[in-house]
């Protein structure tokens, strides 16, 4: 957000509250993805349900949210960063709302395979894929709180490892189901989360894109990360 005193004090107060507000929408679907994670590894059927159920309130925060948007918009005509602002906390919520259906998702899984008792094996996997998803969430909205672009940059190339991390549990469960058919349903499950998980990273990618739009006013989208991080270094000199 750009440095600058509006006429209105209230107006800034209206523009942190938005920030406020996403981050503690940002905070619930943490929450929601790491209970999501930890009940598919821990085969948890009580946390499963418990996520599964729970995205309505990440659905509430984000009509709030954006009814608060577009009251802004339409009250206060916001222009250049703080109209930048605005925008990118309506694409946010809309990724943040995404991440709660994927980990919606992943408990719905978690909870069947828990309830069949299925042995699919890919622990280790999934821990490693889980983890490096949650942690490139976890920046990622350290990232929007402080609108750190140069962390942003970073952790938009930390989704090519998490799509490499999905590629090779997928060919690892294809193996498993040549080898063991009789638990292709289960397996199945497995792989959608893992699906899911790789979805969380492309969502925390469109975030930290964001972050950039908002700071600098670039759409970095569909544009080459090595290029990006370049001309970014150079404007740094």
């Amino acid at each position: 957000m750009e440095n600058h005193d509006h006429i209105s004090n209230q107006f800034d107060n209206d523009l942190e509250s938005i920030r406020n507000h996403v981050l503690s929408m940002g905070g619930l679907v943490e929450a929601n993805v790491k209970n999501a994670i930890t009940s598919l590894l821990e085969r948890d059927e009580a946390l499963a349900e418990e996520v599964a159920t729970a995205d309505f309130k990440v659905n509430k925060m984000e009509v709030e949210i954006d009814e608060e948007c577009t009251q802004i918009i339409a009250k206060r005509q916001p222009a250049a960063g703080d109209l930048r602002l605005v925008v990118t906390a309506i694409k946010v919520i809309t990724d943040l709302e995404r991440i709660g259906d994927e980990a919606e998702k992943i408990g719905r899984y978690a909870q069947t395979l828990a309830s069949k008792k299925a042995k699919t094996g890919m622990h280790l996997e999934l821990q490693t894929l889980g983890e490096k998803v949650s942690s490139m969430l976890n920046k990622t909205l350290d990232a929007f709180a402080r609108m750190d672009t140069a962390q942003a940059l970073e952790i938009v190339e930390l989704d090519s490892r998490i799509d490499e991390e999905f590629d090779r549990i997928s060919r690892l469960l294809v193996s498993h189901m040549m080898e063991e058919p009789k638990n292709i349903k289960s397996m199945l499950r497995v792989s959608w989360c893992a699906r899911s998980l790789e979805r969380i990273g492309d969502h925390a990618q469109n975030i930290c894109e964001y972050i950039i739009y908002s700071v600098h006013g670039e759409d970095i989208r569909h544009t080459d990360i090595d290029k990006v991080k370049n001309e970014y270094l150079n404007k740094q000199e």
